[in-house]
């Protein structure tokens, strides 16, 4: 058990220094800190168990162990499975363009089956599922097409629009961007890596606070309306300054208050003097 106990420990430490580094998001982090916790309490012991230490980190033993030892892939197809993978996948591929994306899945979800080694394949399945709304099942399938493939440049720009559509900005500008460093010239990811640093810039992360506005993240207003983003859109912001100035809305205004039985709480009722 104490062997268990110095692994756990080392595993501990490793989701310590994850959860320190910059390039996982607050979701991310989060779900780190609950896995800690977890595996803290199943196994009785925290991170001052200073005892259980060893002399190198996780990340660098297994980076060791591992170092002559390729990424697992299943066997390699025959020449007569990889025609037909390729069959499924171009009948996937016929799917998607007429708009039948769950027939489109299967297709390629065959193909997979066939040849689980090709990272093409889960890179148009990430597509299909995207377009079914599934982006998280979207974004699992872009991260083994680039297991398989670092330079899979196609992959990064559909994990960042899967992204994207989850409103996670952070991790969408991170895939946009590594997706234009292996296709310099490609005027969609630019496109949208552009759309997602601005996205970024003025929403910020889920559930985080607007930037011009602490603790407004996240406040809805009537219909759901978030009054951060709204606050802090400059443009939204001078259109509201200028209707209020506006004394005809500034009277309406005053008719409504009445009409709701008097004036904003704490304020005199409307048309009385201060």
């Amino acid at each position: 058990m104490t062997d268990k106990r110095r692994l756990v420990f080392s595993v501990l430490k490793f989701l310590t220094s994850e959860m320190e580094s910059k390039d996982l998001s607050d979701d991310a982090k989060e779900s780190l800190e609950v896995a800690s916790q977890c595996l803290q309490s199943a196994y009785s012991l925290t991170l001052d168990d200073k005892h259980l230490t060893v002399s190198k980190p996780l990340d660098e033993i297994f980076k060791t162990a591992t170092a002559s030892e390729p990424l697992h892939k299943t066997g390699p197809p025959s020449a007569a499975d990889k025609e037909e993978a390729e069959n499924l996948k171009t009948e996937g591929n016929n799917l998607m363009r007429t708009e039948k994306y769950p027939d489109a899945l299967l297709m390629y979800s065959k193909a997979i089956e066939i040849d689980g080694g090709n990272p093409v394949f889960y890179c148009n399945r990430a597509a299909a599922h995207s377009k079914m709304n599934n982006h998280h099942l979207a974004i699992e399938d872009c991260q083994r097409a680039v297991d398989m493939d670092s330079n899979y440049s196609k992959a990064y720009g559909r994990m960042g629009l899967a992204y994207s559509s989850l409103d996670k900005h952070k991790e969408a500008v991170d895939n946009f961007k590594k997706a234009l460093e292996l296709e310099p010239d490609n005027e969609s990811y630019k496109s949208n890596l552009q759309i997602a640093e601005d996205k970024l810039q003025t929403m910020g992360s889920p559930g985080g606070s607007a930037a011009g506005f602490p603790g407004l993240g996240g406040l809805t207003g009537p219909g759901g309306m978030d009054l951060g983003n709204f606050l802090n859109n400059p443009q939204l912001m001078n259109m509201a300054t200028t209707m209020l100035q506006d004394p005809n809305m500034q009277n309406m205004m005053s008719q409504m208050m009445s009409g709701m039985g008097g004036g904003m709480p704490g304020a005199p009722p409307a048309g009385v003097g201060a």
